[in-house]
């Protein structure tokens, strides 16, 4: 797993694999089939996530509050450290996304 992630409990269902680490980035490849999730996790680092198909994700997020959010295929996002959550493929495909983390 990410190093710059702690999970609150056991990881999830998905599928993940660090393509790169060394002293200023970790890069992971996170794989879900429909259903699958990472686990409820908090970001430690500053991180971006670059979504590689067009997909669905379903936000689990603290105080009970659930989202539906559509990624883009190609279409990157920044989050700061701090993020809760945990990330659930919402739909009917398998998905997939690369997680850039700052060291």
């Amino acid at each position: 797993m990410s190093a710059g992630i702690t999970f609150h409990a056991a990881p999830g269902s998905a599928t993940a694999r660090v393509l790169v680490d060394n002293e200023r980035t970790t890069v992971t490849e996170w794989r879900f089939r429909p259903g699958e999730n990472t686990g409820w996790h908090r970001h430690e680092r500053d991180y971006v996530v670059v979504p590689m198909l067009d997909g669905r994700v379903r936000l689990a997020e603290p105080g009970g509050i659930e989202r539906v959010v559509a990624m883009k295929a190609g279409e990157p996002y920044y989050r700061a450290a701090g993020v809760e959550h945990d990330v659930i493929n919402a739909g009917d495909a398998d998905y997939v996304f690369i997680e850039v983390e700052f060291k």
